[in-house]
């Protein structure tokens, strides 16, 4: 998943207001690294520092009762992970890549996963965000601070925008309860149980992730994760050897499947058009930010 970067002279800000005074000195570009696990959407940039945010990790606020958690942009998902864990609980953004991949950068490429479907896609899990735009304006938006300026959505605008528009320093998450059971198999439905196959994924026991192993088969066998309570995990097995042939599987399966995600297939959402050139030019009119990763011009 790693892309070859280009050296460059490096700047590491400790808090939002040096990051603010960096970008606002800035006059020929920044390229933003968290993690440095994605560094690629398929377009050179034109930058001449590489920004790095290595001083906004760790874990701002929690409050469990609330399932509610404040990180910095670089926490990876593994400390987020280990963290709630502590608690009974999780946020699932089991992005493309692995759990070394900062939040910032999950959030800021919207990588969804293959648990996006039933847990919920990045825009859905954030409840705010604290970014710095490309004129080092420290901009908070939803969550803590409720309110949002210029007429934009700005959690749901930073999220999936690559950093173009503002380089994120604070996520603010909900999170869930765990399962108390938590199950992964292998189904392959029987060749004429592909209707039968998609209702269950649809149903009562809809499960917390399902993905093809391979697409080129027929039928295909599909990855199952099971999860709730007892009972409900026990049903959902039985409604799920209904359809076919069952193997129990390790969680590792997920692992595999995640590192084949593309940043390209990603990227090639966001289109650079009239309304794009608009939404930069409000917040960063002097292309300082990540100039040319999205193929825009520069």
């Amino acid at each position: 998943m790693n892309a070859t970067s280009i050296a460059r002279p490096t700047l590491t800000p400790r808090d939002a207001a040096e990051l603010s005074a960096i970008v606002r000195e800035s006059t020929a570009g920044l390229r933003i690294r968290g993690g440095g696990t994605w560094l690629d959407a398929g377009h050179p940039v034109r930058a001449s520092h590489e920004l790095r945010l290595d001083g906004f990790a760790g874990i701002r606020a929690y409050v469990p009762a609330d399932l509610t958690i404040s990180v910095g942009a670089a926490t990876t998902l593994a400390e987020l992970d280990r963290v709630t864990a502590a608690h009974g609980q999780w946020c699932p953004l089991f992005s493309w890549g692995d759990d070394r991949a900062s939040i910032g950068a999950v959030i800021a490429t919207a990588s969804a996963g293959p648990a996006a479907p039933m847990l919920g896609r990045p825009r859905d899990l954030v409840i705010g965000l604290e970014c710095v735009d490309g004129l080092g304006r420290v901009v908070r938006a939803g969550g803590r601070v409720v309110k949002n300026v210029a007429g934009f959505d700005l959690t749901r605008l930073m999220t999936g925008a690559w950093g173009t528009l503002g380089v994120i320093t604070e996520v603010h998450l909900r999170l869930r309860s765990r399962p108390s059971v938590d199950e992964t198999w292998v189904v392959t439905p029987t060749p004429s149980g592909g209707a039968e196959f998609a209702a269950f994924l649809r149903g009562p026991y809809a499960p917390l992730a399902a993905h093809p192993i391979n697409a080129h088969e027929a039928p295909t066998p599909w990855l199952v994760r099971l999860g709730g309570n007892a009972a409900f995990v026990a049903a959902a097995r039985e409604a799920l050897r209904a359809l076919g042939e069952c193997a129990l599987e390790t969680h590792s399966a997920w692992e595999r499947v995640r590192a084949h995600g593309a940043p390209a297939e990603l990227a090639s959402r966001w289109q650079w058009n009239a309304l794009s050139r608009r939404v930069r030019e409000r917040f960063d009119p002097r292309n300082q930010l990540n100039p040319g990763l999205l193929g825009e011009p520069v």
